[in-house]
């Protein structure tokens, strides 16, 4: 009788949280996307085995292009066999720079709006010499994926957020390449290790982010502008530092097309599912 009356409290208090649950909307309510980077020691191992993993946690999109050990027109075919869709991929800064033609090529095979650059070359500091090529490089070969019906997005990494002129080596960046030609993918622990408030700067540029990489850092790491840290420093959103609730609201607000979960800690398999269970909770 005791252990019947212990089970019926329990269940009814699982009801009442599910039905209050269930009386609030949800906050992310876009398809759960992957940036493959996070597979790279897995795809060289089994390609299939990794796709079959990333279709059984719900994801449907990508952030490519393909792993080096197959070809694109092979991992196209495994995708959709999947449901997994291509909507971004990922080229080097030389590539697009020296043959945005190249750029385009491949985005038309791919299927995808969206080309994305996550480094720009430079020394152990990022200067404004640096940002003024950016800006013109950008603006050339964003151009010619523009014309072609393709957005060209940079994807910050930190260290352009140390300050110039009352602002930021970022500010400089978005207020002088053109919006016709470069939106940004803002890669929410990059921004914040760099010193940027991730939400603020949503709204600051609201028409500029087009994507996301969804990323959660470790308590009690310090930022700094060197635009790295260790692996084993990513964690399971909602277990690191960052405001994912306020950061999702303003890429809500602000229209992000697209979210990809990039976990690059050696851990990812065991966060990865933590993750999508916390941003459906919201």
């Amino acid at each position: 009788m005791k252990r019947s009356l212990i089970y019926i409290l329990v269940l009814s208090t699982f009801t009442a949280g599910k039905t209050f649950s269930q009386s609030k909307k949800p906050l992310f309510t876009a398809p759960i996307g992957i940036e493959a980077y996070t597979y790279r020691n897995s795809f060289p191992i089994n390609i299939a085995a990794t796709l079959d993993t990333i279709k059984s946690l719900g994801i449907t999109e990508m952030e490519g292009p393909n792993p080096k050990n197959v070809s694109p027109e092979e991992f196209k075919k495994m995708l959709a066999e999947r449901g997994i869709k291509m909507t971004s991929i990922g080229l080097d800064y030389g590539a697009i720079t020296k043959d945005p033609e190249d750029a385009v090529k491949q985005a038309k095979f791919w299927g995808v709006k969206y080309v994305m650059v996550a480094w720009i070359p430079h020394g152990s500091t990022f200067t404004i010499d640096d940002a003024k090529k950016a800006v013109d490089d950008f603006d050339s070969a964003g151009k010619v994926l523009h014309d072609n019906g393709i957005t060209l997005c940079y994807h910050p990494h930190g260290y352009e957020f140390g300050p110039y002129e009352g602002g930021t080596l970022f500010d400089y960046l978005a207020k002088n390449t053109n919006p016709e030609y470069l939106s940004f993918e803002m890669d929410i622990m990059w921004a914040f290790h760099g010193g940027a408030d991730p939400a603020k700067l949503l709204y600051k540029y609201k028409n500029r982010w087009k994507l996301m990489h969804l990323k959660d850092i470790r308590k009690g790491i310090a930022n700094d502008l060197t635009g790295g840290t260790s692996q084993l420093n990513d964690v399971a959103l909602g277990t690191g530092q960052l405001d994912i609730p306020g950061i999702l609201k303003a890429a809500k607000a602000v229209g992000i097309k697209h979210y990809y979960i990039e976990d690059e800690s050696p851990n990812h398999a065991a966060q990865i599912p933590v993750t999508i269970a916390y941003i459906k909770s919201l």
